[in-house]
């Protein structure tokens, strides 16, 4: 279904570029509501190293109609190479908070 909720994951590299997304998401009603977290520590591979970083990650709940637009508005304002772009299926939740996030955006 095109018009499902959805939540889109990425990790932004510092608190300012997360809100930074977050507003533009949200103030171009490509998102409902997009939550800010707490710093992590990542490990990963990269270009053949094991890197380790602190991250900022957030959580966009959107729709899937949408997510064309969020993903290039997160690459357009990601300073990473390659961003994670994850985008997860809500398959079940309170009927009111889904017409909610369908309510506040728009295609």
């Amino acid at each position: 279904m095109t018009d499902a909720a959805i939540v889109v994951l990425t990790n932004l590299p510092d608190r300012v570029t997360a809100q930074t997304l977050a507003r533009r998401l949200v103030e171009g009603r490509l998102a409902a509501c997009v939550n800010i977290g707490a710093s992590v520590e990542s490990i990963y591979h990269w270009h053949g190293q094991i890197e380790t970083g602190n991250e900022i990650p957030i959580a966009i709940k959107t729709r899937r109609v949408l997510y064309s637009q969020v993903e290039a508005t997160i690459r357009q304002i990601h300073p990473y190479e390659l961003p994670e772009v994850v985008a997860v299926a809500i398959t079940d939740g309170s009927a009111a908070y889904l017409d909610w996030i369908k309510a506040e955006t728009h295609c």
